[in-house]
This record gives C-alpha cells, sequence and structure tokens, in this order.
C-alpha cells in the first residue's frame, strides 16, 4: 500500500530465466525481514509492562485468579504420574530435541541456529529482568512476581519458559512442523500445571513468555524469513490463473532492485512503481499484449496497514477503515479501479486479479505513451491540459470518489491529435462514498502540485477556470503540508514559498476568501511525546511513594480545608481573567474570559505548564478580532506582568510577614549555589557570541511587548486591574498551598508557604510535561521537607492535596469550558 514501509531484502541479483517459454528478467529475493515481526514484539513488550503494572497494582485480582486457578490442585497432583519437577524436566528437553532435530532432518540448518539464538536470547532477557527487578523494583512488584516457596516469598519469573518460547517463536509456524505444534501443547499444558500447583506465579509466567515471544520475534526479523512472494513458476502459474498466456515478464526497477542491470522501464511505469511499493512488471502475452502486472505482496501490508490506520487517526475527517489482508489489500485496489473507469476517470482499466502464493496479481492496461507530468517542463504544461487535469478530478469527485494521494507521478500526460489526455493512476488508497473534506483535500493537492510546476498565480486561475468560487474558497484552511501526500511535501522542502503564495493569489482572488489553517490534526508528536513523559512522571511518582502511607494521611486530613484549598484554585481562575481583560486591545466580558481561562486547565493536560493557557488566549483575542502580531504582544504582557508581580509579592511577604528567625529561610547551600549560577551567567554574558545570542532570543519579545506597555501605562486603571489580576492569582494558589498544609495540621509562616509555592511551581513550569505533573509535586513536597522541616510524609500529602484541589479536580470543569466555547465558535 502507498505510504508502507518495504521490508529490507537480501542481497539479490538479476535473473533471466526461461520457464514454459516465458522470459523472465527479474530480481527475486531469497529472505525478507518481515515487518509483522517487529509489531509482534513491540506488541509483547507492551504487555511484559502492562503485566508488570498489574503485578504492582493488582495483586489482588492476579492472587484471586491464580487461588481460583490453584482449587484444582489437589485434584491434579492425583492425576499426575510424575511429579511437577519431572514433567518440568521432561517438557524443558524433550521440547528443544524433538524441534531441533526435526529442523536437523529438514536440512535447515539456518533456522535451526535461529532458534537456538532465540532460545539463549530469552534466557539472557530474562535474566537480566529478574536482575533488574530484584535491585531497583519496588516491593509490591517483587511481591507480585514471586510465589510462596517455603514460608518464603520468592521471586519467579521462569527463564526456562521464555527458553521454550523463544525457541517455538523462532522454529516457525506451527502449522508448518508437526514438533513446533505439539510443542506449544506441551508448553501451555506446563505452564498451566505451574499455575495450578503454586511453583510459579501468574504474572511472572506471563512475562516469560512473553520476554521468550520477543527474542523470538527479534531473532526472526534480524536474520529475516525466508520469501513467499510470487517469483518465477510461481508467478508464471499466477499470471495464467488471470486468464493471460505470459511471454516475457520483465521487473521495472524500483527502490528494491538496487542497481541490478534490468532493461529499461516506460516512464508511465517507473512513475508508478515511485507512487507504490508494489513490484511491478511489463507483461508481454503470447498475442503481443503490452500490459501492466501489479504484485502485492502480503508481508509489505504489515506496516502498509498501521500506517493507513494510524493516519486516519491522526487526522480528521479522514475514514478510519484500514485493510488487514493481503486479500483485502487487493480488493480494494479492484473497487477503486473500477469505480473510478465507471465514473468515467481516464485511468488504466484492471483486466484481471488473481492470487499466486503470498502475493496477489492484478493485470492492468498500460497508458499508452503516457509520461508523469514530474517529467514535464514548465513550458510543455499548457493551461489545456492544467484544465484537463481538473476535469479528470471532477469526474471522480461527481461519483463520490477521492484520490487522496495525488502527486505529479499518479498524474499521467499523453497527447492525442495534439491535444492533452490525463490520466489518473494509483487509485489505492482512495474512498468511494468519500467525505467533502476528503475530496477538498483532493483539490489541494491538485492545486499545490501544479503551483511546484508552473507557479501559484498560473494554478490559482486554473483552478478558478474550472471550479466554482465556493469549492475554491473552501480549500484556503486545507493549504498546508499535512493534507499533502509525501512526496509533495519532499518537493516543497525545496519550494517552501509555495503554500504562502497558493494562500496569497487566493485572497487576491477572493478576497472574503479564509486562509486560516483548518485544525486537522488530533494529536502531533510533540503531543505523544509529552504524554509519554506524563506517564513516566506519573507512574514515577506512584513507585517511588509510599502510596499507602499517603492515602492514610489523606484519609485523616481536615476535609473543611481541603474545600477551601478548592475555592481558592477556582479564584486565581478570575484573577488570570481580570488580567486578560485589563491588558486586551478589545472589550471582553469578565464571564467570556473567565471560562477561557477555565477551558485552559482542560488544554494544560496536553502542554506544558503556562504553554496552553497562553496558547488558548491567543486564540480567543484572534477570534475576537486582535490581529496576530497584537494578539501575541498581549499574551507575552500578561505573563510578563505575571512575572512582575509575583516577584513584588514575594519582596513584600517577606517585609511584612514579621518573620523575625535568625536563620534565613533558604539554605545556605542554596544561597551558594544561586551564586555560582549567577557568576556563570555573568562570565558568560562576557562572551561576544553568547551576548548576540541573548540579544537575538530576548529582543522580539521586548519589541512586541514595549508598545503594549507604553499603551496600557498611560490607562492607570487598566493597569491597576492587570496588577490586582495577577495579585488575586498568585495570592490564591499560595493561600491554597496554605490551606493544604493546615489540612494536616501543618502550620507554616506564610513567607515559607510563599517560598516553597514558587520554587514549586518554577519547577514544575521548566519541566517538559503538561501542567508540570510528577516535577510539581516533588518539589513542593521537597522544599516542605527542606525549607520548613516538614516530614516527607506530610509534605508529600500536603503537596499532593493541593495539587489535587489546584489541578486534577478543575479538569473537568476545564473540558466543560472547552465544550462550551467550541458550541459557541469561541476556539
Amino acid at each position: 500500500m502507498p505510504g508502507s514501509s518495504t521490508p529490507r531484502e537480501s542481497a539479490a541479483v538479476t535473473t533471466r530465466s526461461v520457464l514454459d517459454d516465458v522470459v523472465i528478467d527479474d530480481v527475486p529475493t531469497a529472505r525478507v525481514r518481515h515487518p509483522g515481526n517487529l509489531v509482534a514484539s513491540a506488541a509483547a513488550g507492551l504487555g511484559v509492562v502492562v503485566m508488570m503494572v498489574l503485578a504492582t497494582y493488582a495483586q489482588n485480582t492476579t492472587t484471586g485468579v491464580a487461588e481460583d486457578v490453584q482449587g484444582f490442585s489437589t485434584a491434579l497432583r492425583r492425576l499426575l504420574v510424575i511429579p511437577v519437577s519431572g514433567l518440568e524436566s521432561f517438557v524443558t528437553l524433550i521440547v528443544p530435541l524433538a524441534v531441533l532435530t526435526e529442523l536437523a532432518a529438514r536440512r535447515l540448518g539456518r533456522q535451526l541456529l535461529e532458534a537456538l539464538a532465540a532460545a539463549i536470547g530469552a534466557v539472557v532477557v530474562t535474566s537480566v529482568l529478574v536482575l533488574l527487578v530484584e535491585r531497583f523494583g519496588s516491593d509490591e512488584l517483587v511481591r507480585g512476581l514471586s510465589v510462596r516457596v517455603g514460608g518464603e516469598w520468592r521471586l519467579s519469573v521462569p527463564g526456562y519458559v521464555a527458553l521454550l518460547i523463544g525457541l517455538l517463536t523462532a522454529a516457525g509456524p506451527r502449522t508448518r512442523r508437526r514438533s513446533v505444534r505439539w510443542s506449544w501443547n506441551l508448553v501451555w499444558l506446563a505452564t498451566g500445571v505451574l499455575v495450578i500447583t503454586g511453583q510459579g506465579s501468574l504474572p511472572g509466567i506471563a512475562v516469560a513468555m512473553l520476554l521468550g515471544r520477543i527474542a523470538g520475534e527479534m531473532t526472526r526479523y534480524a536474520s529475516g524469513v525466508r520469501s513467499e512472494r510470487a517469483y518465477d513458476e510461481t508467478l508464471v502459474d499466477g499470471v495464467r490463473r488471470t486468464g493471460f498466456e505470459p511471454a516475457r515478464l520483465t521487473r521495472v526497477p524500483d527502490g528494491t532492485t538496487g542497481d541490478a542491470p534490468l532493461p529499461p522501464a516506460t516512464p508511465a511505469a517507473l512513475a508508478l512503481t515511485r507512487s507504490t511499493d508494489h513490484r511491478l512488471y511489463a507483461l508481454t502475452t503470447q498475442e503481443d499484449e503490452r500490459l501492466d502486472l501489479v504484485v502485492v505482496d502480503g508481508d509489505r501490508q504489515v506496516v502498509g496497514m498501521l500506517s493507513r490506520f494510524w493516519r486516519s487517526l491522526r487526522l480528521r475527517g479522514i475514514e478510519g477503515r484500514s485493510v488487514v489482508s493481503l486479500r483485502q489489500a487487493a480488493e480494494r485496489s479492484a473497487l477503486l479501479a473500477y469505480a473510478a473507469r465507471a465514473a468515467g476517470v481516464r485511468t488504466p482499466q484492471l483486466l484481471s486479479i488473481a492470487e499466486a502464493g503470498d502475493s496477489m496479481l492484478l493485470v492492468q492496461e498500460r497508458p499508452g505513451h503516457a509520461v508523469p507530468l514530474a517529467d514535464l517542463e514548465a513550458d510543455q504544461i499548457t493551461d489545456a491540459l492544467l484544465h484537463e487535469v481538473w476535469a479528470q478530478l471532477q469526474l471522480a469527485h461527481a461519483a463520490g470518489i477521492a484520490h487522496r494521494n495525488l502527486t505529479s507521478d499518479v498524474v499521467l500526460v499523453d497527447q492525442l491529435l495534439d491535444q492533452p489526455m490525463v490520466w489518473l493512476t494509483g487509485w489505492e488508497m482512495g474512498d468511494v462514498a468519500s467525505s467533502d473534506l476528503a475530496r477538498r483535500m483532493d483539490v489541494a493537492q491538485v492545486l499545490a502540485l501544479m503551483a511546484l510546476r508552473v507557479g501559484a498565480t498560473r494554478a490559482m486561475e486554473s483552478a478558478a477556470a474550472v471550479l466554482d468560487d465556493e469549492t475554491v474558497s473552501a480549500i484556503g484552511p486545507l493549504l498546508q503540508t499535512i493534507t499533502m501526500p509525501r512526496q509533495t511535501r519532499e518537493e516543497m522542502r525545496t519550494h517552501r514559498a509555495v503554500l504562502p503564495e497558493l494562500r496569497t493569489a487566493l485572497v487576491a482572488r477572493l478576497p472574503e476568501a479564509d486562509v486560516q489553517p483548518q485544525q486537522l490534526v488530533r494529536f502531533g508528536t510533540r503531543t505523544i511525546l509529552t504524554v509519554l513523559v506524563t506517564v513516566a512522571a506519573v507512574f514515577a511518582i506512584f513507585t517511588t511513594i509510599n502510596v499507602s502511607t499517603i492515602s492514610e494521611a489523606l484519609s485523616d486530613s481536615d476535609w473543611r480545608w481541603s474545600i477551601v484549598a478548592f475555592g481558592l484554585g477556582l479564584a486565581t481562575l478570575v484573577g488570570a481573567a481580570l488580567a486578560l481583560v485589563a491588558f486586551s486591545p478589545v472589550k471582553l466580558s469578565l464571564w467570556r474570559a473567565t471560562v477561557a481561562q477555565t477551558a485552559a486547565t482542560f488544554v494544560a493536560l496536553a502542554a506544558p505548564a503556562g504553554v496552553g493557557p497562553a496558547a488558548l488566549n491567543l486564540r480567543v483575542l484572534t477570534r475576537n478580532g486582535v490581529s496576530g502580531a497584537l494578539a501575541a504582544a498581549t499574551v507575552a504582557l500578561v505573563q510578563v506582568s505575571q512575572f512582575v508581580v509575583t516577584m513584588l509579592l514575594l519582596l513584600v511577604l517577606s517585609l511584612v510577614s514579621g518573620d523575625n528567625e535568625s536563620t534565613l529561610p533558604v539554605s545556605p547551600l542554596v544561597l551558594v549555589v544561586i551564586g555560582i549560577l549567577a557568576a556563570i551567567v555573568a562570565i558568560a554574558l562576557l562572551i561576544p557570541a553568547v551576548r548576540r545570542w541573548v540579544v537575538l532570543k530576548t529582543m522580539p519579545t521586548l519589541r512586541q511587548t514595549w508598545p503594549r506597555l507604553i499603551e496600557v501605562l498611560g490607562q492607570p486603571s487598566r493597569l491597576l486591574l492587570g496588577m490586582s489580576g495577577n495579585l488575586l492569582m498568585s495570592l490564591g494558589y499560595i493561600l491554597a498551598f496554605d490551606a493544604s498544609l493546615l489540612a494536616f495540621g501543618q502550620d507554616v509562616s506564610l513567607i515559607r508557604v510563599a517560598i516553597v509555592y514558587l520554587a514549586g511551581s518554577t519547577v514544575g513550569s521548566l519541566a517538559p510535561v503538561p501542567g508540570g505533573v510528577g516535577a510539581t509535586e516533588l518539589a513542593l513536597a521537597s522544599a516542605l521537607g527542606s525549607m520548613a522541616g516538614i516530614p516527607l510524609a506530610a509534605a508529600t500529602s500536603a503537596a499532593v492535596l493541593f495539587r489535587v484541589m489546584t489541578y486534577w479536580l478543575r479538569i473537568p470543569l476545564g473540558w466543560v469550558a472547552m465544550r462550551h466555547m467550541q458550541r459557541r465558535g469561541e476556539l
């Protein structure tokens, strides 16, 4: 499928053979590295993580299941003729012996070595995991993977189980090896006996089996598996089953054939290999017909299916139907080819289809002497040709068909009586009964590939000459790289101005057109990384702190102070809203601004601390008619004012708190570290290159903020309102933190509470995780212990309670506010 990865192939040479008077020029592949092995390894690795989490936090469930199964232990011991240890020894000995003997008898020496390597690898990986769990694992994890032997808990991740699973996985499918089939049955029987008789823990045995699976699958991928694709006799027999008698089959060079000396191919055939990952052959029949033979290989479908599923999951408006088998992939290609042809689109006619080995063969007509649009020079692309491209696309869209992968290689150009003829090929990624968004994406793709060849102005004129103004205007929000196929994106890397030029040309023709990019990506790579980091941080917190002690402390806390902390946390939203209203260049109601700040608590789940609210404020201002530059300056001013108010508040609290203790609220070691850092910064600023870098990073913000600051300074009432809002926000968080401490009976001076909170929130804002999850809690608890002398258990409990009341419990409210703003069109 297009977008899929080609499995790595072993080195091959061009072969010319004659089979039953059929001449074959090909590059056969003996072994391939199947992506399915990698996918299976990743799934098994995820299974190991899940089982270890269950062993840690769901011990009651896993232990209960094991105890239910062990109820048959007495009856099983009566049925067993040999003891359990004897059964283990028998299975451990007989299974490898039987499998290796069959492989040796069949003279499969390489596969025999692979099975041994997988078995050894499984034992090594299991031993390393056991060592890591013993040294670094929590008590709950060790207990979850242990069994009680002689009154003592013993870690049980049986290495011999991993050995057997790794060996059987690398030995090949059970359907092809009788010894492998019976060995799998014996292994399942032996592991069942282990669980029933209590000789192994259920999570421990599951982890061992999954580790063996990882070792086996990775060995198969590293060594490669025997290719089952259609070559030579199998390929010829498959072509005959399509109803054609081949005389010659010539492989078209592609990315997998390397520098093999193959006969020259037509430009259209080369373009087809670039736009798909299928093998392509020039087929000459006994009747001297010239056809194309497309070979869809089964080992290429795994990554193609995952790629399509990922794109449909990540992009809005893309259907989630994914082909999951070779036959489905071929049937989808056939369906789109027949549908496009029936709609009147000029596309190669699919003549026949057949199955051969692990491949599907599609025989189709050859598109005459056509050449891809990519091979034409700009002066060869006439207005008539551009008009014909749009006409062919309109025929498909009128029948509800979307192509979704329109590149300069799938648009082929031929000439008939000095008139251009356009072919549209490569329909494998298309959709029948497609959505309006998918068809609009097609239009945006064609417009972009035309602009790459004839310029944005001429491309826009060709579209406007064929399409109505409504259709042209609707593609403005889709002129972004995410909507383009991979080949077009690669071409744009050297022509980065194409999309901005297209937007400019669109606005010049239709001034009322909206060119603001439409949000198509549900989540990007950065979002995934931040979510993963957040999960890791939460996992680290709950595996390093004493959860039971904190739970007891939370249950003993004063719930009335918890309610106070929650209320003060809500007050901070009003403070943030006041600051936004004060500094906004347009009039905003306090209610709408407060709803926006509430929605920001939900956005904080997917963005580092401070980034989400700033982005939402920017969006609110732009939706209210503020230009992008002015909105950015306003948001920057709000953030600068928050920093200034926080520092002033800390200074005032230090002066009026009445804390006359002789000791400093900050330890001398911290002051020494701060002094060293200040000295390093001062020395670094003496270097000209460092000064230039600082100026480069700070001056754009100052240039944006300074005009807005001057304007606000000229309106003292707005400045006072903004500062009051920031003061309310900072005091709200500090007092909420103080209330969380009072809930546990910890009375600390307000200045110390302020210092601890400011230090913890600063660390949380620097951590690259959404909302500072994990980093903020740890920083607050550590600061309470070191600066205020509070016991670690109580400090951690107070920090967790504070975050629950001022972060986690506000997320549902943020979701409601977000949905409200979306319904009103304010986002």
